[in-house]
């Protein structure tokens, strides 16, 4: 179990920290509007992770109830998925692209909190990702799948929440950091590629 769970935080640390759109939102809102905005547009992004830890826990366990060879294939599926995205941020432009449009730029706070959790709720890649993701890092299949899910999900909003919020507290520092050091977005996506790959591995193996 605590290997299982070590390496689904680290996992889901370095996934975080690498620059997709929610973490970019976020830093574009502490930038922009200050920190309290980005710590609210954080608790709205973290908080849809709960609807798709649901989904996963209460799909996947039915599934593991009918077929470990069902289980097999959705967990073959799901590492080729994270192969496919390795492929396609390694295609992908290093970049890091965090300017706020000016519409972006005078949201209050409700409003900050709805979009992130929309954002994260109807975002289908985020879904499909957390179904890749999470039944890998299964320590029992057969005992209590439902509990070990929403382990997982709790142990990703809450280390999600800490870097999130650790960026739009400092998000005057880290945009001057990446505006002086724009080759930190071909280290990024590195870390990216890697960590997709090690996770189908992992997965696999």
């Amino acid at each position: 179990m605590a290997g299982e769970l070590i390496a689904f935080l680290t996992a889901s640390i370095l996934l975080t920290l690498s620059p997709g759109p929610d973490i970019i939102y976020v830093l574009v809102q502490g930038m922009t509007n200050g920190k309290k905005h980005g710590i609210v547009t954080t608790l709205g992004l973290v908080s849809g992770i709960i609807v798709h830890t649901s989904l996963v826990a209460f799909g996947i366990s039915a599934v593991i109830k009918q077929s470990d060879n069902l289980f097999l294939i959705i967990k073959i599926l799901g590492a080729a998925y994270l192969f496919y995205l390795a492929w396609q941020v390694y295609k992908s432009d290093a970049a890091i692209n965090f300017k706020a449009p000016v519409a972006e730029q005078k949201k209050e706070l409700t409003s900050l909190f709805k979009k992130g959790f929309l954002m994260n709720v109807l975002n289908p890649k985020v879904a499909i990702f957390f179904l890749a993701f999470f039944p890998g890092f299964l320590w029992e299949p057969e005992v209590n799948t439902i509990y070990q899910f929403y382990l997982l999900g709790f142990l990703f909003m809450l280390q999600a929440f800490i870097i999130f919020s650790t960026v739009a507290i400092l998000a005057g520092k880290i945009s001057k950091y990446l505006r002086k050091h724009p080759k930190s977005g071909i280290v990024f996506k590195w870390v990216q590629v890697v960590v997709f790959i090690g996770i189908g591995v992992f997965i696999l193996v």
